[in-house]
Order: C-alpha cells, then structure tokens, then sequence
C-alpha cells in the first residue's frame, strides 16, 4: 500500500496586514468549531469549543511590546526580558532568515505557569504513541488543554480505556502564522539563550510544517533553534550568557541521551517473545533503572533539579515516546544544515523537498548515517 504525500504548509505571512484585535479573536472563537467541517457530527466540539476560547484569551490579553517598554508603570524585572526580546526578534529575521511578521512583537501574561497542558498516550507495552487528527495541523501525538483539570479528565479516560497518559505543562506553542503569536509570562522569564531558543524554535514552525509528521517537525524546529542560539551567542558575545547556556545544553543533552537509552531498552523488552508478564517485569526494571540512573545523573549536577517535574508523575511509555518526537531526527537536519554549507535559506529549501518526499523516504533519509543526505538540488538554488 503507498504513503500518500504529506500535506505541507509554509507560512509567507512577512507583509500580511495588520488585522483589528476584534477580528483575530473572532477568527480565534470561530476557528476550532468551523475547522470541523462536514464532519462536526463525529467530532469533539467541546474539545474545539475550548480550543477556541483559550486561543482568543491569549490574543486578547496581548500588548504591544513597544508600547508596554514606553510606560512608566512596567514591572521592572519584566521591562530587561521585553527589551531582549525585541533584540532577539530582530535577530531572528535579519540573522536566521526566519518570518518576519508580527508573531513575538507582542507580550501577554495569561496568570498561570503554563499555556497549554499536553496529554500523551501511549499503550501498555508499546512506544507507540496515540495520535488525534485535526483538521489544520494534521495527525499529532498529543492533544492540547488550555485548563490542567481539563487535561486530567481526559487523560483519566484514557487510563480507563487502558492506555497510559501522561500530562505535561506547556511554555509555549505555534500557531504556524495563522496568528501573531505572542511573549507569554510563561517563558519571559527564562534564561536569555534559552528565551532565544524558544523563539527561534516557535518561528521555525512557521517556516515548515508538515500535517501528521511530528517527529519531523519538531526536529527540524529543532535543528533551527540550535543553529540560531549559537550565531545569536557569537553575535552577542557575553560570556556570562553564553556560560549559562553551555551548562544547561549540557545537561539538556545528558538528560536526553538518559531517556533515549532507556526507551531503546524498553522497545528491547516489547519487540521481544516473551509473555505479557515477562514484558512488564523487564518494562519496571528499565524505569527502575531510569529513576536510579536519573539519580545519579542529578548528583553530578550538584543537586540541580531542573527535570524533577518529568519525574512527577509515574513513569510511562508516553513520557518516553513523548521524547524522541522532539530529538530522534535532529541529527539528520543536522546533517542537512551541513550539506547546505551553514547557510539556513538554502537549508530550508533543502528541507522542504525533503516534506515533499513521501513519510517512508523521509525517514530513511533523516535516520540514515551514511554521510550526506541524497536531496536533489532545486534550480537556481546556487
């Protein structure tokens, strides 16, 4: 049986008009209910109800950036972050060819720790993880809650449907240019080189995204923020802020590795013969192991407890399979950027032929490790 092609998006919205503030919310209050289509009978419009509705607070809660600098009466910790950020923005288009549109020129603080909850699903004895089908983004492995309860109820249905859930709060997302995605308080705050990250990381998405490969997009988004937080370090040349951020790569990177090695042993254990019974003894001895090599791996860093939270809930397949969608083919776009000689517009390019191919071909082009990637070079791309 063929793969049919991907359907893939790219977001050219750099000289889109301005849109009144009432129009984007309305446009938000409509969009998770219309999207549904001829098939609104089969489809959970609660859940889109609340898509909506959580989409339209944050636009209405969004200020300019500019106009908030100008007021005497911003919070004085806020106003430094703000400021970087709007030196970051401009990076990220003038340096990194990424949009440049309106998406981070603005800044909300929505009152709570994170925007969105994330549920994972995954079942007992495979790393497989459950996907949900939206009309705009495709298949993906999670479903978003604008409310933690809202995601609990729903990851506690699908325990009892017998799958493991996992639920994890989420700092930031992309609405892939449909909006003009704001700095939210969530993560303003964070480090510098992390708060570039996250931005550079969020605008990639509106560079390339393909319906239904999640693992394709978040690594590549991923490769983009990697490239992008070395230049803009090299730009900025601050030792303290690039200090920090080599630290927390560090650990990023050991903590990552942890778990990939621990999910390869899991699917060691599944792919195996033996009995049901069999699998979830090896299945607690490896998250056995994760917790205890976690341990250890927390006391090299002198106690730091940044990845305590991953751990808060009892371990599941869903929090490991939840990983590689973000890591297992960065080392292909890496790979890539490589073979574009560093250079990001000829890069994307290469990227999005690479959409075009069919899942399969992808993959294998992404996971292979045998030197350059077989892309074929469009014309008038030198």
């Amino acid at each position: 049986m063929s793969t049919p092609r991907a359907r893939r998006t790219w977001s050219g919205r750099q000289d889109a008009p301005a849109k009144p503030r009432r129009a984007r919310i309305a446009l938000a209050l409509g969009a998770g209910v219309l999207a549904a289509g001829c098939a609104a009978s089969a489809i959970d419009l609660p859940y889109y109800w609340q898509s909506a509705l959580g989409q339209a607070s944050v636009l209405q809660r969004a200020r300019p950036i500019g106009a908030l600098l100008a007021s005497d009466e911003l919070d004085a910790r806020l106003r430094p972050k703000l400021e970087r950020v709007r030196e970051i923005r401009a990076f990220a288009s003038r340096a990194l060819s990424l949009p440049e549109n309106r998406s981070y020129t603005r800044y909300a603080d929505l009152g709570r720790p994170f925007v969105v909850w994330n549920v994972f699903a995954a079942p007992e004895l495979s790393m497989q993880l459950k996907q949900w089908c939206f009309p705009v983004a495709g298949c993906v492995s999670y479903r978003g809650y604008f409310e933690r309860e809202a995601a609990e109820r729903h990851a506690q249905k699908l325990r009892a449907q017998g799958w493991e859930a996992y639920v994890v709060g989420v700092a930031a997302y992309s609405t892939l240019g449909w909006f003009d995605d704001p700095v939210l308080n969530t993560f303003v705050h964070y480090p510098d080189a992390e708060l570039a990250r996250l931005i550079f990381h969020e605008l990639a998405h509106q560079v390339l995204y393909v319906q239904g490969d999640s693992a394709f997009n978040e690594s590549f988004a991923t490769a983009v923020e990697e490239a992008g937080v070395e230049r803009w370090l090299a730009a900025l040349d601050d030792a303290a802020v690039e200090g920090a951020y080599r630290v927390f790569a560090q650990r990023r990177a050991s903590f990552v590795g942890l778990l990939q090695r621990h999910k390869a042993a899991l699917e060691a254990v599944y792919a195996g013969d033996a009995s049901d019974e069999d699998k979830r003894a090896g299945k607690r001895a490896v998250l056995d192991s994760l917790r205890h090599d976690y341990q250890a791996l927390r006391a090299s860093w002198a106690g730091y407890p940044g990845y305590d939270r991953w751990f808060a809930q009892p371990l599941t397949n869903a929090h490991l399979a939840s990983v590689s969608a973000y890591h297992a083919l960065v080392p292909g776009f890496r790979r890539l950027l490589g073979q574009a000689g560093g250079d990001l517009p000829r890069f994307f390019r290469l990227a999005r032929e690479l959409a075009d191919l069919p899942a399969e071909e992808r993959l294998r082009l992404l996971s292979g490790t045998d030197g350059a990637l077989a892309v074929r070079s469009p014309v008038g791309m030198h």
